[in-house]
């Protein structure tokens, strides 16, 4: 059976530095971490991870909690959380949740049981039923807990739906409706928050028969589209508060009859990658989805060597990408 020491003879290095591109590879040389990988590739070798978890107490893997995995937005934070890990040799273990507490609480006793070193969660759930809240090491991204002592990476998600539907004023629109996610997201209760004070700044009343619920998919945006597009007075834009909620209402639109932007404005939230390719392309909020990912994971990565974040909520930039399916209101 090939041994660590065979590896080590191959690549040319000690047994120690081949230990130490496969356990901390942070501490090795690019040239040096290739060398080894090469020779493990060529020696066949099998590390005894079993052995090496209980030796260092660390399995060099975390957990990601993710409330819809085929969502496109969650895929691009992923991505940026496995290029993070794969840098400093960890793995990413996903745990689709569906938002059941059960699957959430089941993956958080990972941790405590030792099998995962610590937690990025993309929901607003502590998933700690049964689990000893201070041992578990956790950063939140994406959607924000609200509580200060749980690292946070998020955006400003009240002023950046401010400025969306400030920019749907700037056209003429007065009409403006929303589609929001759940009741229990706080990007619902912050993106409203900024929907809001951009109406009360215009001097514009809230209309709250103008706000339809919706669940983040693309059929809950069909749905609050044919109810919103079937009142007496009809909104002249709707705000998604993600885009695949307003692929949703695009589509719908269209199959009622409207046309957009000429006789209803809609946007999103997110600017996933399909959004520069809808009829009409989607006027959105940017967010810098794998920057979530990488951060949380460096933020992870620190907590468990012993070091404080240097902030517990950090914000990242957004931006109003404005495309074809937002145009002025009709007067």
């Amino acid at each position: 059976m090939t041994t660590i020491r065979d590896v080590s003879k191959v690549a040319g290095v000690s047994v120690a530095t081949v230990s130490r591109a496969m356990t901390r590879p942070e501490k090795v040389s690019e040239k040096t971490r290739k060398k080894v990988l090469a020779a493990v590739a060529e020696t066949n070798y099998k590390p005894d991870v079993l052995a090496r978890n209980f030796t260092t107490r660390k399995s060099r893997t975390i957990v990601v909690l993710v409330p819809d995995i085929s969502n496109p937005f969650f895929s691009r934070v992923i991505r940026g959380i496995e290029h993070a890990a794969q840098r400093v040799g960890y793995s990413v273990l996903l745990g689709d949740t569906r938002g059941d507490p059960a699957i959430e609480d089941s993956y958080a006793s990972m941790v405590e049981a030792r099998l995962a070193d610590g937690i990025i969660q993309l929901n607003g759930r502590l998933p700690f039923d049964g689990v000893e809240e201070k041992t578990v090491p956790l950063v939140n991204a994406c959607d924000c807990v609200e509580r200060d002592d749980i690292p946070t990476i998020a955006l400003e998600n009240a002023k950046a739906a401010k400025a969306m539907t400030q920019h749907l004023l700037s056209l003429g629109h007065k009409r403006i409706a929303v589609v929001k996610g759940p009741n229990t997201s706080s990007l619902t209760k912050e993106r409203l928050r900024g929907y809001a004070e951009a109406l009360a700044d215009a001097g514009v009343e809230l209309d709250n028969s103008l706000i339809a619920g919706g669940d983040f998919s693309a059929a809950s945006g069909g749905s609050a589209a044919t109810h919103l597009l079937s009142l007496q007075q009809k909104p002249t834009a709707i705000f998604c508060f993600n885009d695949e909620m307003a692929m949703g209402v695009l589509h719908y639109a269209k199959q009622l009859g409207f046309s957009v932007p000429d006789d209803v404005s809609v946007v999103g939230f997110d600017d996933i990658q399909f959004a520069q390719y809808c009829d009409p392309p989607l006027t959105t909020i940017r967010q810098p989805a794998e920057n979530f990912g990488s951060k949380a994971m460096t933020i992870l990565l620190g907590m468990l060597q012993g070091e404080e974040p240097a902030a517990m909520r950090q914000y990242l930039p957004y931006e109003v990408v404005i495309r074809q399916s937002s145009g002025p209101a009709k007067t």
